[in-house]
């Protein structure tokens, strides 16, 4: 709990400091642009192709999976809510009976 607190505590300072001060130049960082061989490594080859995840179904089967984990998320709390419902009907007929 502490850390969250200390945490929005200095993003909130971070954002409401003014000015250039060397704290928040040396927290960002600089970006440098990739050198001959880091872009030869980063581009395409096409004889690794065959080895590349196919994205597409890959996605579609995540969605599937959310979807099937919300359908049975839906189905335990209708369960449990028709066990409740049947419960008080229940107590209700006894204490009538009674």
């Amino acid at each position: 709990m502490a850390f969250l607190l200390s945490k929005t505590a200095l993003s909130a300072l971070r954002l409401n400091s003014k000015g250039n001060d060397s704290l928040t130049i040396s927290r960002r960082g600089f970006h440098v642009e990739p050198g001959a061989r880091e872009k030869a490594l980063l581009a395409e080859d096409s004889s690794l192709k065959r080895f590349k995840s196919p994205k597409k179904s890959v996605r579609r089967l995540k969605i599937v999976g959310d979807a099937l984990t919300v359908v049975v998320v839906a189905g335990c709390c209708y369960e449990i809510y028709v066990k409740a419902v049947m419960r008080e009907e229940a107590r209700k007929q006894a204490n009538e009976s009674a």
